[in-house]
């Protein structure tokens, strides 16, 4: 299928759960239709801010439901949907566009991380793009797995008619440089994914980023590519630094519990953690406040 080019901020969707651990999914809903009405150009089901290790298929299955039926049609939905197995990321793939998904980010296998080589990536991200019935892109976070996906293999990959692209949150731009100048087919979009890289992203040439801090923060990551995007670079840099400390208290610095404290403090619903992840404590929330007042966000 012919691919498309992707431009624009999405969020990878927090899971917010009940205090009995179930999904919420009236506060799922009520934030898609809040994240709905910004300038967001789509969403990611099951990524990692999705706490998507705790989230059974059916679960999943759900999720994919309710966002694709709530949000609106132009917008684009993209699934997580990398296992360990090949065969079992096709099939939740395949799963997923059924239930109208545009395209699967698919995680780097790492269980068997010694045995991860060029190779196997090779093979495995050929394979399951061979057999989706949707678009694939490449996910690369080394902070989770451990492994780096080389520019070697994203070039020859970025040849491949089903393969989309590759969201790098990595949050290194000098391979995100790397990547480029290795040699990328003309149609494969590089994305960043992480807020931290997104002003010096768009510097070189970056289109589109899948990012935590859109959660809480929708506007202000899309307006950084606006401004930018209008001319007004020393305005978007200087938006961008005023959120950096923000991405950083809800990324790098208080995790997942940090960032759905900050969705609950900035009007949307971040909910409960899944345990065994904890939620933040009152210490915590309060290095938390002071962060976002810092930013002028409350």
């Amino acid at each position: 299928m012919p691919k498309f080019p992707i431009k624009g901020v999405m969020p990878p969707m927090i899971t917010p759960f009940k205090e009995n651990g179930d999904v919420d999914f009236e506060a799922i809903q009520f934030n898609l239709e809040k994240w709905n009405k910004t300038g967001l150009t789509g969403f990611l089901v099951a990524g990692s801010n999705s706490e998507t290790p705790y989230l059974d298929e059916t679960e999943k299955l759900k999720l994919i439901e309710l966002t694709v039926q709530t949000v609106d049609r132009e917008k684009f939905v993209l699934v997580g949907t990398g296992l360990e197995s090949t065969r079992a990321t096709i099939e939740l793939t395949n799963k997923a566009a059924r239930l109208g998904a545009k395209a699967a980010l698919l995680l780097t296998p790492n269980y068997y991380g010694d045995a991860m080589g060029d190779e196997a990536q090779l093979q495995y991200f050929s394979d399951v793009a061979d057999h989706s019935d949707i678009p694939v892109m490449i996910y690369n976070v080394t902070k989770f797995t451990h492994i780096n996906i080389s520019p070697a293999v994203v070039s020859k990959l970025s040849t491949h008619p089903n393969i989309l692209g590759m969201k790098d949150s990595s949050g290194n731009i000098a391979q995100l440089v790397k990547f480029q100048v290795t040699g990328l087919d003309p149609e494969f979009n590089l994305l960043v994914g992480t807020a931290s890289a997104w002003n010096p992203a768009l510097q070189i040439g970056i289109k589109a980023s899948i990012m935590a801090l859109a959660n809480c923060c929708p506007q202000g990551c899309v307006d950084v590519q606006t401004l930018y995007d209008e001319g007004k670079q020393l305005e978007s840099l200087e938006l961008y630094k005023r959120l950096y400390p923000v991405n950083e208290a809800v990324t790098a610095n208080f995790g997942v519990p940090g960032l759905k404290y900050a969705c609950d403090r900035l009007g949307f619903k971040g909910g409960f953690t899944r345990k065994p992840l904890l939620n933040n404590s009152d210490d915590q929330r309060r290095k938390i406040d002071e962060i976002l007042h810092a930013a002028e966000l409350i």
